[in-house]
C-alpha cells in the first residue's frame, strides 16, 4: 500500500509539474504575440496626429491654389463684371503686372490662418465621428459615412469662421486698406459689433453640410472600392496608390463644389457686401439668393465663377486628401504605430 501510495503521488507532481510548463509556454506566446503586435496609438494621439496631419494637408492645398481662389472671390463679389475664365486669367496677369507675383498671393496669410485650424479640425473631426457612428464597422448604412463629414465640415467651420471672413474681406479690398488680421477684425468689430464676425455663417453652414458629406462620401468611398478591385480585405488591405488617392480626391472635389456652389456666392456677398459699399443690400440667404437672381440670373449669377471652382476644387481636394492620408500614416509611424 505505501509503495503503491508513494508512486501515485509521483505521478501526480509528474503531471503538475508537466501543466506549470505549458501553462508558462503560453504565458510565453502570448506575451511574444502582444510584443508583436503594433502599438496602438490612444484616442489622445489619434486626435493628435488627425489635427497635425489636417493642418498640414489644409496648408500646401490651398498655398497651391491661393491665386485661383482669389480671382474667383473677385468675380464672384462684383456684380457688374461678367465671369469668363480668361477675364480671371486677365485679371491675374494685371495684378501680376501691376502689383507683382506676391499679389496673387494677397490674403493668403488670413487664409492660411483658416484653413489650417479649419483643415486641422475637419479632418480630426471625421475620424472621431466616424468612430461615434461606427462608419467602419460591417453593417453600418453607407450613408453614416455622408453624416460623418457634413458634421466634421460643420465643426470646423463653426469654430473658424471669424477667419473666413476675414480672409474674404481681405482678398476683394486694397493691399493697403488691411495690413493684416488684426486691422480686419477691429475694423468688422467697430463697424458691425461682435455678430459682424460671422455675418455670412447661415448659408456657410448651409452649403458646407452637401459640400464636405459628399467630399468625405466619395472621397472614402473610392478608396474602399480600390482596396475591394485590388482584392484586399480588413486583415491584409491593398492600401490605394497615390494617385488613385488624387484621383479620387478629384472626382470628390468636383462633385462637392458644384452640389453646394450657391451658397458659396452668398457666402461671399454677405461677408464682403459692407466692405464694397452695399450697405446691408446682403442681409439674409433667401434675400440675397433673389437679388443675385433678378439682377444676374441663374448661370451669370448663382453659377458665377464656376468653371474656376471646377478647376481649383478637385486640385485642392485632392491634394488635401492625399496629404492628410500621407502626413497621418508618417505621424503614426513615428510614434510607433503602423496603420495597414
Amino acid at each position: 500500500m505505501g509503495k503503491s501510495s508513494d508512486k501515485h503521488e509521483g505521478e501526480a507532481s509528474d503531471v503538475t509539474v508537466k501543466t506549470d510548463e505549458v501553462l508558462h509556454d503560453k504565458t510565453e506566446l502570448i506575451k511574444h504575440r502582444d510584443d508583436e503586435k503594433p502599438n496602438e496609438l490612444s484616442n489622445t494621439g489619434k486626435i493628435l496626429t488627425s489635427l497635425a496631419a489636417g493642418g498640414i494637408a489644409g496648408g500646401i492645398a490651398k498655398s497651391v491654389i491661393a491665386p485661383l481662389d482669389r480671382s474667383k472671390i473677385f468675380f464672384q463679389t462684383n456684380e457688374t463684371r461678367n465671369y469668363r475664365f480668361r477675364y480671371a486669367i486677365r485679371w491675374l496677369k494685371h495684378g501680376y503686372r501691376t502689383e507683382g507675383l506676391l499679389s496673387l498671393w494677397r490674403g493668403n496669410t488670413a487664409t492660411l490662418a483658416r484653413i489650417v485650424p479649419y483643415s486641422a479640425i475637419n479632418f480630426m473631426s471625421f475620424e472621431q465621428y466616424k468612430k461615434l457612428l461606427k462608419v467602419e464597422q460591417a453593417g453600418t448604412p453607407g450613408y453614416h459615412r455622408f453624416v460623418a463629414g457634413s458634421l466634421a465640415g460643420s465643426t470646423g467651420q463653426l469654430l473658424t469662421y471669424p477667419l473666413d471672413r476675414a480672409r474674404a474681406v481681405m482678398a476683394v479690398t486694397p493691399g493697403k486698406q488691411y495690413r493684416n488680421l488684426a486691422v480686419v477684425f477691429c475694423n468688422i468689430f467697430k463697424e458691425e459689433g461682435f455678430i459682424g464676425l460671422y455675418r455670412g455663417l447661415t448659408p456657410t453652414l448651409l452649403g458646407v453640410i452637401p459640400y464636405a458629406g459628399t467630399s468625405f462620401w466619395t472621397y472614402e468611398t473610392l478608396k474602399a472600392y480600390a482596396v475591394r478591385r485590388k482584392g484586399g480585405d480588413a486583415t491584409h488591405p491593398m492600401l490605394p496608390s497615390p494617385l488613385e488617392r488624387l484621383g479620387a480626391g478629384a472626382v470628390a472635389g468636383l462633385i462637392g463644389q458644384t452640389a453646394s456652389y450657391p451658397l458659396d456666392i452668398v457666402r461671399r456677398r454677405m461677408q464682403t457686401g459692407l466692405q464694397l459699399g452695399k450697405g446691408n443690400k446682403y442681409r439674409t440667404v433667401r434675400g440675397t439668393l433673389l437679388t443675385v437672381y433678378r439682377n444676374e440670373g441663374i448661370y451669370r449669377g448663382w453659377y458665377k465663377g464656376l468653371s474656376m471652382n471646377l478647376i481649383k476644387g478637385p486640385i485642392a481636394v485632392s491634394i488635401a486628401y492625399t496629404v492628410n492620408d500621407y502626413a497621418r500614416l508618417a505621424l503614426h509611424w513615428l510614434f510607433g504605430h503602423q496603420e495597414r
